[in-house]
């Protein structure tokens, strides 16, 4: 019984996924190229959701596909590869956190999206207050908080995936997301209030 098209689809892409890997594994540069593609711009937006600053993130991601470079190697398959490099992702940012000892806020650091040309300026501006006021709160959360939810509202990891790259239970995994949710809502609180107020 063969599988739905979108089943063959994906093995087929890991299966391509295999074939960069070990090319990797085998000093291939132009293969390590391509497995850098894939994977930068979610990397680095893990990375600047996390730190809050483009130069950091920037550095982050250097230091996540160094590590890659040296330790491609060790990847055994008994993961995803994806599973396997957000893990490096998360231990390279928990490092740079005990470096810096503390964060800048991301509010003036990531750009608001082009708004649509119909939409008032009012309403551009009330966007972009959410947006950075989210972000801003985001950054505040304690480390061990801040990346369940980058992983799983960012990067739309499952519970399973967020385990396997924190390296901890799917129960610790739930309960650091009930936790951040319940830090973000005190956060955001005085934005919903204010927000009322001007209706």
């Amino acid at each position: 019984m063969t599988g739905s098209p979108e089943q063959s689809t994906a093995a087929a892409e890991r299966e391509a996924e295999c074939r960069v890997i070990d090319a990797c594994r085998d000093g291939d540069m132009a293969a390590f190229q391509r497995l850098f593609e894939a994977y930068k711009d979610r990397v680095y937006s893990i990375a600047l959701h996390y730190s809050g600053d483009d130069a950091t993130a920037k550095d982050i991601s250097q230091q996540v596909f160094m590590k890659l470079f040296n330790r491609i190697g060790q990847f055994r398959r008994d993961a995803e590869f994806a599973t396997w490099l957000y893990r490096i992702v998360v231990n390279t940012c928990m490092d740079e956190h005990r470096r810096r000892r503390r964060f800048v806020p991301v509010s003036h650091t990531v750009e608001a999206r082009e708004m649509s040309a119909r939409e008032s300026q009012e309403n551009s501006y009330i966007r972009r207050e959410i947006d950075s006021a989210v972000r801003a709160a985001i950054a505040e959360l304690k480390p061990k908080l801040r990346m369940p939810i980058l992983l799983k509202y960012v990067e739309g990891l499952s519970y399973d995936e967020i385990a396997e790259a924190l390296s901890c239970s799917k129960g610790t995994v739930a309960s650091r997301l009930n936790r951040g949710h319940k830090a973000l809502a005190q956060r955001l609180a005085h934005l919903r209030s204010a927000l009322v107020a001007e209706e």
